[in-house]
């Protein structure tokens, strides 16, 4: 299905996904454990983000990385029946990328060849497109292949979301919202503090910013406001893996929908919440009754 208008323009990393839910905890070095379900699905920041919003009803048309000959056909079959464009994804020749995600109740730990992406000198991901860009509604911009996706989102005045990204960065600067996990602050910032870190990235930015802290909840607001705190929902964890890339998903229909700061990070913290209640997010993606539900419980 091709989109012209009123889509979300959704750019970066799409590929496959083998997952294993562990029937207990993660094991020690040299120790053992017994895998309770498996699967091989959709993934990637932006291909499980996808998923989710296609699912909330939101028309998506993706761009980013090679799909590769090995995830091709399992990446369009799932597609096919949804509300996403794929005709801006291509295959050219490799294979493609697949991670390997170990999961237990509380983490998820992730094995990947995502270097296979850069293993030669013209990396296997198309430039964003700019028509593509243009004729959006709003955009989800992963900040991994290059600034350019934000120069034509500046262009044509168009406002995106983003996620993980230093402080300092042009994605970061020109965003309508950025989602920081504590994942992200913790490796790159270890020596400062989540109060530190929220001054550097709102004072660098008129954008919405949203530190996603886990069963903790989500650390929000903009530039010269003390942060706001919005609590996570009370749910049965099943499994983790995409968690974050639920919420992000979350924060691209507030801003699509048009809903104010802090009912926008109240929808992603329950697209979050409602995401990993279940397993595998590909195969049963948060609704927006799931939400809903989640939300008038609150």
């Amino acid at each position: 299905m091709k989109y012209t208008e009123n889509y979300v323009y959704m750019y970066g990393q799409v590929i496959s996904t083998c997952s294993f839910l562990l029937d207990g905890d993660f094991p020690k070095a040299d120790g053992t454990a017994e895998i309770k379900e498996k699967y091989h699905l959709v993934g990637g920041e932006t291909g499980t983000a996808a998923a989710v919003l296609c699912s909330l009803n939101v028309p998506v048309k993706l761009g980013g990385t090679h799909l590769g000959s090995g995830n091709e056909k399992l990446i369009k079959d799932y597609f096919a029946d949804k509300t996403a464009d794929l005709s801006e994804l291509v295959t050219e020749g490799f294979e493609g990328v697949t991670d390997y995600v170990i999961i237990d109740k509380n983490t998820r730990t992730c094995f990947g060849e995502w270097d296979k992406l850069y293993s030669r000198p013209t990396p296997f991901y198309e430039q964003p497109s700019e028509e593509s860009v243009k004729n959006s509604a709003c955009v989800a911009a992963d900040p991994y292949f290059g600034d350019k996706i934000a120069e034509y989102c500046v262009k044509y005045g168009k406002k995106y979301v983003t996620i993980d990204c230093a402080y300092d960065s042009y994605i970061h600067k020109h965003c309508a919202v950025n989602c920081i996990s504590h994942q992200h602050l913790d490796e790159y910032y270890p020596d400062k503090s989540y109060d530190e870190l929220f001054r550097l990235y709102t004072d660098n930015t008129d954008g919405l910013v949203i530190f996603t802290l886990g069963e903790k909840g989500a650390m929000y607001g903009r530039k010269g406001v003390e942060p706001k705190m919005c609590p996570a929902f009370k749910v049965d964890v099943v499994s983790t893996l995409g968690a974050g890339d639920s919420f992000k998903a979350g924060a691209v229909y507030g801003l699509y929908k048009g809903l104010d700061d802090d009912t926008l990070v109240k929808t992603a913290c329950a697209v979050a919440g409602a995401a990993v209640e279940k397993f595998p997010i590909a195969l049963y993606p948060p609704t927006v009754k799931d939400i809903e539900k989640l939300m008038g419980n609150m």
